[in-house]
């Protein structure tokens, strides 16, 4: 029976209903045991399951990968946890030339099933190293996947079929929305990892966003009908793979499409999208696709992120831009 609950604690149910189904998966991270996380998604998980599934480890994010690395070879699904966003960097190397690559390197005779949390992007306040959206930086990387939640269903169902899936996930929480809550059917799947999902429809203008932004987008939406426009929106929930496939259809009937992430604009996700829907639908489309993000510099102090992070002026400007061609 469908239940609501906030996006952090579905997170915690679905952490909770993997610990109990597979004695192969571990939890393990930086205060994830007593304290129960800095945002408390692993609240009560090291009580009940106790201190060797669910692991307190030192703060070494380089450590933390390495080790799920080595347990993963040895069986286990560990599920790993970054405290923060811009806490992965030491960490990076391990990702990139070790967890990425090791299935290919044994030509297919070894399985990483490793995931590893990441709460990402700003709205609490919070400094650089807090409040970042690394996630074109991993999704360039052959052999990751990258996903990320816009709802506490979402949270709940995809980070189980994460855990379940034997190549390494990175899993992208967006931690501004944590405490929002939704309703959550422990009973039915939502449908594959990977596959985007049309959660308004519309006919005037697609846009596509993901993790954070899809809330955002969705009031965009609502403020253009009041103007009369109507705005298709359609949440990726994977930025690798991406469903380009339900995004093409999209833009196909509408012939607009509008990408926001809070991530920097240059050489961030929406790059792509606007390259491969303009590869896919150049004759259907009636505008060019553009582009809604955060700006090409360092993140500021939290008195100054509401003028960096898109909000619905900025995409509401580029649904007037797109549709006025």
């Amino acid at each position: 029976m469908a239940q609501a609950m906030a996006l952090a604690k579905a997170l915690n149910l679905s952490l909770r209903t993997a610990l109990d189904n597979d004695p192969k998966v571990l939890v393990m991270g930086e205060d994830v045991g007593k304290l129960g996380g800095v945002f408390r998604v692993t609240d009560g998980l090291q009580k009940d399951f106790g201190e060797r599934r669910v692991l307190d480890t030192p703060l070494a994010e380089s450590g933390i990968i390495g080790t799920a690395i080595g347990l993963a070879l040895r069986g286990y699904r560990p599920v790993t946890e970054i405290q923060f966003d811009g806490f992965v960097f030491p960490a990076y190397d391990q990702i990139v030339t070790q967890l990425a690559k090791l299935h290919a390197r044994a030509l297919g005779m070894v399985r990483l099933p490793v995931v590893i949390r990441i709460p990402y992007g700003g709205g609490i306040g919070a400094v650089e190293h807090h409040s970042e959206s690394p996630e074109a930086l991993f999704a360039h990387v052959a052999g990751l996947k990258i996903v990320t939640p816009s709802n506490p269903s979402d949270a709940y169902w995809m980070l189980q079929q994460a855990i379940e899936c034997d190549d390494p996930v990175i899993f992208f929480e967006p931690k501004a929305r944590y405490w929002e809550k939704g309703e959550v059917d422990p009973e039915g799947i939502p449908g594959p990892l990977h596959a985007a999902r049309v959660v308004r429809e519309g006919s005037d203008l697609t846009l596509a966003a993901y993790g954070p932004m899809v809330r955002t987008a969705l009031q965009a939406a609502l403020a253009a009908e009041e103007e009369g426009r109507s705005l298709e929106v359609v949440d990726l929930r994977s930025i690798s793979p991406i469903d380009f496939d339900t995004l093409t259809a999209s833009v196909k009937k509408t012939g607009r499409l509008v990408i926001a992430h809070e991530a920097p604009v240059f050489f961030g996700a929406g790059a792509e999208v606007a390259a491969r829907i303009t590869e896919r639908c150049f004759y259907h489309l009636e505008a060019p696709v553009l582009r809604v993000g955060g700006y090409h510099a360092p993140y500021p102090p939290a008195r100054l992120e509401e003028e960096y992070l898109p909000g619905l002026d900025r995409i509401l400007d580029s649904v007037d831009r797109a549709l006025a061609y």
